[in-house]
């Protein structure tokens, strides 16, 4: 079994699409602003966002129920300066609602949504502490 990707139920599919590739930066395997379906990577690592369209699903599976309410997923990203990014994102019109700070001692990281309400966290890993070993006497 291979996980290929995850991928998102979306309303307004071109709102969301914009938002990945354009603010986020992710690459689109193929044009397909508006929809049904479309998968997009960042530069490195083998993972993908997929975006679905939501009505386009509710009537392959003849289901979806009502439109959820609150966060429905957390989209994990790294990041290997969260400051650079947290600027470059914020100029091209990223609202952040916590922004950088840590979480822990092993990694500093900042939230934002999507225009469905979806949370991104984007993740900086910190270098791990030295830790002096006692060597016996």
């Amino acid at each position: 079994m291979e996980l290929t990707q995850i991928r998102l139920l979306v309303s307004d599919f071109p709102a969301v699409y914009r938002f990945y590739r354009d603010v986020l930066g992710l690459k689109p395997q193929f044009e397909a602003e508006s929809g049904p379906y479309a998968k997009l990577s960042p530069d490195t690592g083998h993972a993908a966002i997929a975006l679905q369209d939501r009505a386009q699903m509710a009537d392959v599976l003849g289901r979806l129920g009502a439109e959820p309410k609150g966060y429905r997923a957390l989209v994990v990203l790294r990041v290997e300066d969260l400051d650079a990014v947290h600027t470059e994102l914020t100029s091209r019109g990223a609202e952040f609602i916590r922004d950088p700070g840590p979480m822990g001692d092993r990694m500093r990281v900042a939230y934002l949504e999507d225009p469905e309400g979806n949370l991104i966290e984007l993740q900086e890993w910190l270098a791990l502490r030295e830790q002096v070993v006692a060597t016996p006497v």
